[in-house]
């Protein structure tokens, strides 16, 4: 067993002549979305950390001339693959002034490429190892529902746009198989890139790390998956704290007021319609946040009109949703005067990437799920469940289509024909806009559309996004942009209140029940219903 420090000697106090900790330990688990929520009352109940905090403490601690090594404790690391790579590049500037160690009790593709930022990665003896291939699965419920009397309509443009296939079919198209494997291999390739750099081996030699199924701290040493073999009671010694006991310690940040300032605006969640608010509901396509169009909308307009902002960040992790509200906000974006820049979080996708089209420069992680430039539209078909469980819809309607999303009846072909027209002319709004933005042809992001995922590495070829990055790198892009420092404030723009309570119980009080696929002229969604492993 390779033991980088002296065994630990646990005590209360320092040891005689230490005046300050020479290590800190720092936890890192949970998700680590990229900001606490807006919502004070959602940011009191999220105690979880952020990366936006753990960058700013990092900075702090690169700054701590007393300080020696930081030890990054990663327990339970549940943070999606482009956070796990913004939190590795985080890393990698810390480990540019100290000693950095990684300590991995489990080891996963995603703590694995986070904690590769680390100068060192250690696990223990008994460390625990799930580092499969990379793999995805999608439930199809189209035949369970048909067993209960249940049809599903899904008209689409174009083949590649799944959103709804899991209800309509019960097996996966070819479309949708092709675009699954190459989303899984362009991650695949991003993550062998990023750990072959950092531990200093080949490519080929992370994916053997993949297919042997490494299942021991030894083995993961003999590979180079890990520095040294050790426990974390051998890891430092006793001149180390716990970083909330050294807060007091660091210098605070200096206020660089007057130069001017970042705005960040977030979309986060399903797009829709109206105010932003958040849906308890743990369906597919229904539960969870909803960036509503009127308060993003809102938001954009404070920070254009805010005479300190210089430039604004807009930072987007959502699967799409609503047409118009996607729209809205990309006028406001495309209407600005000030540089926009968009950062991509795990998923900017379907309306996601409308949102951001006409933004001035776009960045991406390689890990980002996104593209999916396509149209949906569909209803469930109650008929036959109806007949079974003696409901009996009666239908009056002073015209033909008064009903189309009525639930009780497929489609007409003339409700067809009149949903596929309109369909069809928000996906030329919609391609329009992305060759407007991104100064590509109509016919080119056609080929690049027809609702195809794309990681974000491979978005980067197609010339869908302009820089792979984080959010950090988005502040330094804006800052460029604005003739800002690099140091300049950001704030977070929100709506302003203009009802009689605050802004955070109107948020809090809106609540939204209504299944987004019904009564909608067209959506824009990413499969939600893929999962990758």
């Amino acid at each position: 067993m390779n033991i980088p420090f002296g065994p630990k000697q646990s005590s209360a106090a320092l040891p005689d002549g230490v005046t300050k900790p020479t290590w800190v330990v720092v936890d890192i688990s949970g998700p680590l979305p990229a900001r606490q929520p807006s919502n004070p009352i959602a940011a009191l109940l999220n105690r979880s950390e952020t990366l936006e905090s753990l960058a700013v403490k990092f900075e702090k601690l690169s700054k701590a001339d007393w300080l020696h090594g930081v030890l990054l404790r990663f327990g339970s690391f549940e943070a999606d693959l482009a956070s796990a790579h913004a939190l590795r590049a985080m890393l990698r500037r810390l480990s540019d002034h100290k000693r950095t160690v990684s300590y991995l009790p489990t080891v996963t593709k995603a703590s694995l490429l986070a904690a590769s930022g680390a100068g060192e990665v250690v696990a223990p003896e008994s460390a625990e190892f799930m580092l499969q291939g990379f793999g995805a699965e999608i439930t199809y419920l189209g035949a369970f529902l048909k067993k209960h009397g249940i049809d599903f309509e899904n008209l689409r443009i174009g083949e590649f746009k799944s959103a709804l296939t899991r209800f309509s079919q019960d097996y996966m198209d070819d479309a949708q198989r092709h675009q699954t494997a190459e989303l899984l291999r362009g991650m695949e390739d991003a993550w062998a890139a990023d750990l072959a750099e950092a531990r200093g081996v080949s490519e080929g030699a992370v994916r053997q790390w993949l297919s042997e199924g490494v299942s021991s701290a030894a083995r993961a040493h003999e590979l180079g998956i890990l520095s040294s073999v050790a426990y974390e009671d051998e890891l430092i010694g006793p001149a180390a704290r716990p970083l909330s006991a050294v807060l007091d310690l660091l210098v605070p940040e200096r206020s660089k007021r007057g130069e001017g300032r970042i705005a960040l605006v977030p979309v986060v969640g399903n797009i829709v319609t109206g105010k932003s608010r958040n849906n308890p509901l743990p369906l597919p396509l229904l539960g969870g946040a909803m960036a509503g169009s009127d308060s993003v909308v809102a938001a954009l307009k404070r920070a254009k009109e805010d005479k300190q902002t210089k430039a604004i960040v807009l930072y987007v992790d959502s699967g799409g949703g609503s047409a118009l509200a996607s729209d809205l906000i990309w006028r406001e974006v495309a209407t600005s005067e000030k540089p926009v820049v968009a950062v991509m979080g795990a998923v900017a996708a379907s309306g996601g990437y409308y949102v951001l089209a006409a933004a001035k420069h776009v960045i991406a992680s390689p890990y980002t799920i996104t593209g999916s430039i396509g149209v949906v539209t569909g209803k469930p078909v109650l008929r036959e469940f109806n007949q079974r469980q003696g409901f009996t819809p009666e239908r009056v309607e002073r015209q033909d289509n008064a009903l189309i999303y009525s639930s009780a009846q497929p489609f007409s072909d003339a409700e067809r024909t009149e949903l596929e027209r309109s369909i069809g002319e928000v996906y030329q709004r919609f391609i329009g806009r992305v060759a407007q933005g991104r100064k590509l042809s109509v016919e080119q992001v056609d080929k690049l559309g027809r609702g195809r995922v794309w990681s974000g590495a491979d978005a980067l070829g197609a010339g869908l996004v302009d820089e792979l990055g984080d959010l950090a790198t988005g502040f330094q892009r804006a800052a460029e942009l604005a003739g800002l420092s690099y140091g300049a404030p950001v704030w977070t723009a929100t709506p302003p209140n203009r009802g009689p309570l605050p802004e955070f119980a109107q948020q809090a009080a809106a609540v939204s029940f209504k299944p987004p696929f019904l009564g909608d002229a067209a959506l824009l969604w990413l499969d939600l219903g893929l999962h990758i492993k």
